[in-house]
């Protein structure tokens, strides 16, 4: 998401905000829930509201206070005959709204800024750009983790055991990297421990899940058995990403390493703490 297409974002929900007193005369941010629905780019309430209740049972089972963050309120709105009738709305904290976003369509890109714009407490454009960059280097990592689990579990059906998926993996990162093993690579990028995915960029990560995701796919299709099949399989399916990054002028092994993904998973779990604690709750009824 380009930083033009963020501060259009952050304009929207910061045009929705509104402020009121809590129980002790303090200033807080809170937000309508039919307003947030439209920059949310839901078109039905009914939709929107499965999110909502999601994210208060999320916050019942995280033993949070849903009054504090959740009220029900009703609201007039007028009909295309000039009357006017009440309709459902609620009243939510930033708190709830990020759980909302969390409990959202991952598809729908206001989401997926809205997850990252309620998270961070200064909510500028560059803090926003750079949690949505983390997030998004999660997700991926993620992805990878799954696609790569997916294979073992293809292979160890297939007659090859955990030492001979090691090996594929291997041969397949040798082919993405230019013919550098996983173990130079991990030299050629300083790293000392851990695994070699938890330092690498956004793009090669993606690069690889791609290529183990062909891997699982024509395993499966081709009903491809034994190690030395699947290996074949595994290194052309990685020549080909690489190749095709080639065309773009990329080379994985010449990109520089990215922070320690353990990291930045520890740094997006302290914010959403951080979150939880924050007493900035609804005034009461």
């Amino acid at each position: 998401m380009d930083i033009q297409k963020i501060q259009e974002y952050k304009s929207a929900f910061d045009s929705i905000a509104k402020v009121i007193k809590d129980d002790d005369e303090n200033t807080i941010e809170v937000w309508y829930a039919r307003e947030l629905q439209q920059v949310l780019g839901y078109a039905r309430w009914e939709n929107f509201g499965i999110a909502i209740y999601r994210a208060m049972e999320s916050c019942k089972t995280l033993g949070i206070n849903v009054d504090d963050h959740f009220r029900e309120v009703t609201k007039m709105v007028q009909l295309g005959s000039g009357s006017h009738r009440e309709v459902q709305d609620f009243m939510l904290t930033r708190y709830a709204c990020y759980l909302i976003a969390q409990n959202g369509d991952p598809k729908k890109e206001e989401v997926a800024f809205a997850q990252s714009y309620f998270a961070v407490q200064t909510r500028k454009a560059e803090i926003i750009e750079e949690r949505l960059q983390e997030i998004a280097r999660l997700d991926t990592r993620d992805r990878l983790r799954e696609s790569e689990k997916q294979l073992s579990r293809n292979i160890f059906q297939r007659g090859v055991d955990e030492k001979g998926f090691g090996r594929i993996r291997s041969r397949g990162d040798q082919a993405l990297f230019g013919g550098l093993t996983t173990e130079q690579m991990k030299q050629r990028l300083g790293i000392k421990n851990g695994a070699l995915a938890d330092r690498l960029p956004t793009l090669t990560m993606a690069a690889k899940n791609l290529a183990t995701e062909m891997t699982n796919y024509n395993v499966e299709q081709k009903d491809l058995y034994g190690e030395t099949d699947i290996t074949a399989e595994h290194v052309q399916n990685n020549r080909s990403v690489r190749g095709m990054l080639g065309q773009r002028s990329i080379k994985p092994e010449e990109l520089p390493p990215a922070e320690d993904i353990k990291k930045v998973e520890r740094r997006v779990a302290k914010d959403e703490k951080l979150m939880q604690k924050d007493d900035q709750k609804l005034p009461k009824k």
